[in-house]
């Protein structure tokens, strides 16, 4: 017996060091920053959306991801598979708010809007017959979303053409649907609330003024290698 004991407290320490290591090599996710001032994007989003979505919000899911993927370590170190499977909505929900998030603020910038132009444009064209067309789709389907979630240009590898797809809360594009993220409009209302009240066709309206045409042009670049 005492034998067997002494085995366990040695596994026991064992496997805490492997743990402890684990959680060391990991790296955890930072909040992205901006390149752009909060105020950048006025009159189409104010200041205080800006800085209470990005250093308030995008930040709480940044943190509950660092902590949510810790629990998960630890849970698979153990071989806890129940406790595994119970964290799997919170590494959704976390991990798709910092995805969406960090893309979203890249495909807003000031001195923006305007048209697509080059193989964007073409490709949009291409598989909606005109850009005024495709934004009236996307605009559609996004303010068409119930409760909180996104409206999303994503690129379909498989096909090769442009979609248009909404996600409810912060479910993320690609592990939803497997479209390649290029435009997100967030439609949270903590995204708009503060300025446009519970009218999102007229953030959704406005947004389009700050799209940065040139991080969506890169972005399908990226999707189609």
């Amino acid at each position: 017996m005492l034998c067997r004991a002494g085995e366990l407290r040695r596994c026991a320490a064992s496997l805490s060091q492997s743990i402890c290591k684990v959680a060391a090599s990991r790296q955890k996710h930072t909040l992205p920053d901006l390149t752009y001032d909060y105020g950048a994007l006025e009159p189409h989003i104010n200041a205080e959306i800006m800085q209470l979505h990005h250093s308030k919000h995008h930040a709480t899911y940044v943190n509950n991801l660092n902590v949510t993927e810790e629990k998960y370590e630890e849970a698979l170190a153990k071989g806890d598979v129940t406790a595994q499977v119970a964290l799997q909505p919170a590494l959704k929900f976390n991990g798709g708010g910092h995805i969406n998030h960090t893309i979203f603020w890249t495909n807003l910038s000031p001195n923006s809007g305007g048209e697509p132009q080059g193989e964007l444009m073409e490709a949009i064209k291409r598989d909606f017959g005109s850009y005024q067309k495709m934004k009236e789709k996307m605009a559609a389907v996004t303010v068409a979303v119930q409760g909180s979630g996104w409206g999303w240009l994503g690129y379909d590898k498989e096909s090769g053409r442009l979609r248009i797809a909404a996600c409810a809360n912060q479910d993320p594009l690609q592990g939803t649907t497997g479209l390649i993220p290029l435009l997100g409009i967030d439609v949270w209302e903590h995204a708009y609330y503060l300025q446009y009240k519970n009218v999102r066709p007229d953030y959704v309206k406005a947004i389009w003024n700050v799209i940065n045409w040139e991080n969506v042009h890169e972005r399908l670049q990226i999707a189609k290698k």
